[in-house]
């Protein structure tokens, strides 16, 4: 059986009345056969087990009636279980084989009929998780989604630990709603998708070779990481003071609010970034745009403003044109040098691979904030790599909501509210991780491979507290009276920080 199919599930069922329309009636009574169509929908969404009874003798002779072969609605192609067939052909197909009918029946009326991905699962090895631990909990026949549950292990059994309620800390870009435009495409995770992110947003955007995000502002500030390829960044500050410079992968930029500025895609292949934004309410389609502004302002008045005559303006491309567009690729840096121009005083770019990072046995981190990258006043951050099995230690910020963004491997992220409340999530590439103010946590790698994600806060500088050197520089017949620790757990309290702990 096929892990996937072509048509939904309207028109397998039209297929299949079509097939059997000359069969005594035999399609008029299709709709009211439950087994046969919840069999049919689960196959068809790929990630449902069947949780149906067949529920009188009438129906149990229906589906053992049906053909070992079905012919296409057409008539003009019969197929069997291990045929190639043209994909308007295989619908018909999908309650026969390779499960027989009698098999197909008993396995329906247990709850046990597997779909196509529920068999790729059992193949491939991945169990399917089921919400229950010894003594708690029950198995989940559906409706619902593996993929999603697999992904998700700390949602469907949550720790012990877990208590109380927290509101939703993920979301995942692969969530957002995804513009696409002549030159490459754009989306984002604010305060619209991740209701609790008040203090930051984020925007993930992709400019093929030489397309431009155009010339614009906006009332935020504009942090950035290059997450592929290279790109080319201008701005010009109130001064009148200009910048130019080409970034590549783990490169930073910083544009304070209000400055002008674009970002042009370099190379065969352009770029994708990431963008962060001191304001969960920022809108990337409202921004001020170069051209939204000449298409609204009268011809004669920008020929006065820049001293030219009133008809050479009203030719403006319309700004749903723009936005990210194709352009050529320009040529060297040095050519976009502007003769007699001043640099500004302060870089808008800063290269954090270069940072020496901070080393230990369980992984690195790189902290950039405003005493390594003065101009970014708004936005601190550090890159962590967590090696497998390791975790970004128990911490908490004393300055500011943590935001994240993971860029590669797996993680669970356990969150501690006070008051008896914890909640734990799970986190893969691509995924945003929110830590409201204060709240203690830590950051598991779950994976076989390196845990790589940013830690962002609007703050100038960064600043966390670590449980473990708090209660290593206490008095520890205080911290004793507290928790009754073991002695060896005593010894081995850390006086220094280490961001990242083995496994």
């Amino acid at each position: 059986m096929r892990e996937r199919y072509s048509r939904p599930l309207a028109a397998i069922v039209v297929k299949l009345r079509d097939s059997f329309a000359s069969d005594d009636g035999r399609a008029a009574a299709l709709d009211r056969f439950d087994a046969v169509r919840a069999a049919i929908q689960l196959a068809e969404s790929g990630n449902k087990r069947a949780s149906v009874a067949i529920h009188d003798k009438q129906q149990t002779e229906f589906v053992d009636s049906l053909p070992a072969k079905l012919e296409c609605p057409g008539g003009t192609h019969a197929f069997a279980a291990n045929e190639e067939r043209p994909v308007d052909c295989f619908e018909g197909e999908v309650l026969m084989n390779p499960i027989s009918r009698r098999n197909m029946l008993a396995a329906t009326a247990a709850g046990g009929l597997m779909t196509a991905a529920s068999m790729a699962h059992a193949q491939s090895g991945a169990p399917i998780p089921q919400p229950q631990r010894p003594g708690y909990g029950g198995t989940d026949h559906g409706p619902r989604n593996i993929m999603r549950d697999q992904q998700n292990p700390d949602l469907i059994v949550p720790p012990s630990t877990d208590s109380g309620t927290l509101p939703n800390l993920r979301f995942s870009f692969s969530d957002a709603h995804m513009r696409l435009t002549s030159g490459g495409w754009t989306r984002q995770v604010t305060s619209r998708e991740l209701g609790i992110s008040k203090s930051i947003a984020g925007v993930n955007m992709r400019l093929n070779a030489g397309s431009v995000r155009e010339l614009h502002w906006h009332k935020q500030a504009e942090w950035a990481y290059m997450l592929n390829g290279t790109a080319r960044i201008t701005a010009v500050d109130a001064q009148g003071r200009n910048f130019v410079d080409d970034v590549g992968v783990g490169d930073l930029w910083y544009f304070p609010a209000g400055i002008p500025h674009s970002i042009q895609g370099l190379g065969s292949d352009g770029c994708e970034f990431l963008l962060v934004f001191d304001d969960g309410a920022f809108d990337e389609d409202d921004t001020f745009l170069i051209s939204d502004w000449f298409k609204h302002t009268p011809n004669e008045v920008l020929g006065k403003n820049f001293g030219v005559p009133a008809a050479l303006f009203g030719h403006t491309p319309d700004p749903s044109e723009r936005y990210i567009f194709p352009a050529p690729i320009p040529g060297p840096l040095s050519a976009d040098k502007i003769a007699g121009a001043t640099a500004v005083p302060q870089t808008f770019s800063h290269r954090m691979m270069a940072q020496e990072p901070i080393k230990t046995s369980g992984g690195t981190a790189r902290i950039t904030d405003s005493s390594v990258f003065p101009v970014s006043t708004k936005i601190a951050a550090a890159l962590v790599e967590v090696n497998p099995g390791a975790m970004r230690e128990l911490h908490w910020h004393p300055n500011s909501d943590e935001w994240q963004y993971y860029i590669e491997g797996e993680a669970r992220v356990g969150v501690f509210a006070a008051s008896g409340q914890a909640r734990t999530f799970d986190f893969r590439a691509g995924d945003v991780g929110f830590v409201p103010f204060a709240m203690g946590h830590y950051v598991e790698n779950t994976g076989t491979t390196p845990l790589r994600f940013l830690e962002m806060f609007k703050s100038s500088y960064f600043a966390d507290v670590s449980l473990d050197t708090w209660m290593a520089l206490t008095p520890p017949e205080l911290v004793q009276a507290h928790l009754k620790l073991d002695s060896r757990v005593m010894e081995a309290l850390r006086k220094t920080k280490s961001p990242v702990v083995p496994a």
